[in-house]
């Protein structure tokens, strides 16, 4: 994906007011052996950007004083209750030099699965994307978890998906084996068992319980 950006001089709030008065987002470059360059993006160009997926998980190819240069996104701050961008981080990368970033995952063929199809269970998302490592070349858009085998109360891990060539999971030294996704039972289901375990009171008519206290008088 490409966009647009501009260099620019003034910092500080002042001039971010100025610039966001003037339909534009102040933002920052910064890595890939370089110093770190302030500069300005078109508001409504970043804004419509950043509603597509790909957007947060590309290597971007920024345009800058005429020049292409390969970016990551790595952070964007959103006014508190307006639409508005405020402000936005990019990364440098060179294809040399391995990368660290997040991954959306791609959960496929849920409602085929046994678990849903079979015993009519929900599926739980556990995680909804991955940190990973890897050169710029090989980052995938996505990664792929297949839940077609996904049978009654099974759970899919990281080690039973296949990562895509050249790209190695981040986090193993704190969570080597992460849940993915777990298979459980429907809420419904398991508020119509609870109510199966109540057993009803047994109700006594008005005039019976008359005749008994009569009788023990």
């Amino acid at each position: 994906m490409k966009f647009k950006a501009f260099a620019r001089n003034d910092q500080g709030s002042g001039a971010s007011r100025r610039l966001r008065r003037a339909g534009q987002v102040p933002a920052i470059l910064y890595g890939g052996g370089a110093d770190a360059q302030s500069i300005a993006l078109d508001h409504n160009q970043i804004f419509h950007d950043l509603r597509r997926d790909e957007f947060y998980a590309s290597i971007l190819k920024m345009e800058l004083d005429g020049k292409s240069v390969n970016v990551l996104l790595r952070s964007v701050q959103w006014h508190p209750y307006k639409p508005e961008v405020v402000h936005v981080d990019f990364q440098r990368v060179r294809d040399d030099v391995e990368i660290t970033t997040r991954v959306p995952l791609n959960f496929m063929n849920g409602d085929e699965s046994p678990a849903v199809r079979l015993h009519n269970q929900v599926i739980s998302h556990l995680l909804n994307d991955l940190e990973i490592i890897c050169l710029p070349g090989d980052l995938p858009a996505s990664i792929d978890v297949d839940l077609i085998d996904l049978d009654e109360n099974d759970t899919i891990t990281l080690e039973d998906i296949q990562l895509p060539e050249g790209v190695t999971y981040a986090g193993a030294s704190t969570d080597p084996n992460p849940t993915l996704v777990t298979a459980l039972t429907a809420r419904e289901e398991i508020e119509e068992e609870d109510d199966e375990l109540v057993d009803e009171p047994e109700l006594v008519d008005a005039d019976e319980e008359g005749d008994e206290e009569q009788e023990e008088e």
